[in-house]
Parts: structure tokens; C-alpha cells; sequence
């Protein structure tokens, strides 16, 4: 079997699945709806109903396990709520004390940033507060560890909660000009 590979743009308020079997979930948007993905489609990662941005599917386990063990570079662009300091970046970067599976959770030493001009993304289809209810700041994130919910968290624990969060590079792969919602297919190579 050969197998098929991915990139997304994933859209805020969908699920990084394919359909559920869960009539809660009835109502809510899957990545199935985007594309008519071949039988055994899956997300390699994930990225919560709330984020946005670049995310790798794959017909082959293997290809997904090989992604995830590897400890691929995840960069993410997190517009935070006020004007971050340079010493909560620091803190960021040398890891912070989160909640995960109810415990107390470490995050490992990763690359934190502020951006110097806000990034050119599409506009998201659920409107942000505005910089009439005080400051913003844009940072990039890149880590190799997935936390459930990991920058929101991370951003919080400094005090300076997440407004958008933007998923731009996996790997080598970056969601470059893509739009909301498009799908492209690709060659799959082995290094990240």
C-alpha cells in the first residue's frame, strides 16, 4: 500500500480528527470536512479546537510514530494578552512549572522570542479583542515536547494568557503563505 501525506491549515474551531462517534460532539467542525482524505487518515500531533496552522496527516503509523519520537522542532506564533517582558520570555525559554494529567509538569528549555512586527496571517474567523482593552504582544515559540495545551499553558504561567495561538512550522515544513483550510499533499521525507 502506498501510503499518502499531508499538510493543513487547520482552521480555529476544528478538531484535529476526522469524524466522532460521540453525538456531544455532533456539532462540531472535523478535518474530514475539509477534504476527501483517503480511509486511515491521521493527525501526526494535534492542535486544540482554540489553535490554528500547520498540521501533518499521514496514512502510516510508522511515519507518525518516526515525527513524533524524533523530538521534531514545533515552532508557534502566540499572540499573548498585554506587553510580555523580556523576563517573562526568559522564563519561557528556560521552562516552566505547568499542570499536565493533574500534576505538576516541567516544560523542557526551549526558543522563545518576541516578533518585531506582527506576522502576516489570515485574519481568523473568530474575532480577537482589539488593542482598545490594552496591549498585545506576538512571540514565537518553538519546542520539541507536546504538551496538552503546552504554550497556553506556558504563556499563562508567566501572566501573560494566549489570545491566538498559530502553529507555522513543523520540521522543515512551514505553513508559509497557505490559507485557512487548504490541503496539499506531499512527499513525505524522512528527516525532519
Amino acid at each position: 500500500m502506498e501510503h499518502k501525506h499531508f499538510i493543513i491549515y487547520k482552521p480555529f474551531g476544528f478538531l484535529s480528527q476526522f469524524y466522532s462517534n460521540d453525538s456531544k460532539q455532533q456539532k462540531k467542525n472535523f478535518l474530514g470536512s475539509l477534504h476527501d482524505f483517503p480511509e486511515g487518515i491521521m493527525a501526526i500531533g494535534r492542535l486544540d479546537e482554540k489553535s490554528e496552522g500547520l498540521l501533518l496527516l499521514t496514512t502510516d503509523g510508522k511515519t507518525s510514530d518516526f515525527v513524533n519520537s524524533k523530538k521534531v522542532d514545533k515552532e508557534y506564533y502566540a499572540l499573548v494578552d498585554g506587553a510580555i517582558t523580556d523576563e517573562a520570555v526568559q522564563q519561557m525559554a528556560n521552562g516552566v512549572e505547568i499542570g499536565f494529567n493533574g500534576k505538576k509538569y516541567q516544560t523542557k528549555p526551549c526558543k522563545v522570542f518576541k516578533l518585531e512586527e506582527e506576522p502576516d496571517l489570515p485574519t481568523r474567523s473568530k474575532k480577537i479583542r482589539d488593542a482598545r482593552h490594552g496591549p498585545t504582544t506576538w512571540i514565537s515559540v518553538t519546542l520539541n515536547e507536546g504538551k496538552f495545551r503546552q504554550v497556553r499553558k506556558m504563556t499563562s504561567a508567566v501572566g501573560f494568557p494566549t489570545l491566538r495561538l498559530v502553529r507555522v512550522r513543523v520540521g522543515h515544513l512551514n505553513l508559509g503563505q497557505m490559507q485557512v483550510g487548504e490541503v496539499i499533499p506531499i512527499d513525505l521525507l524522512e528527516e525532519f
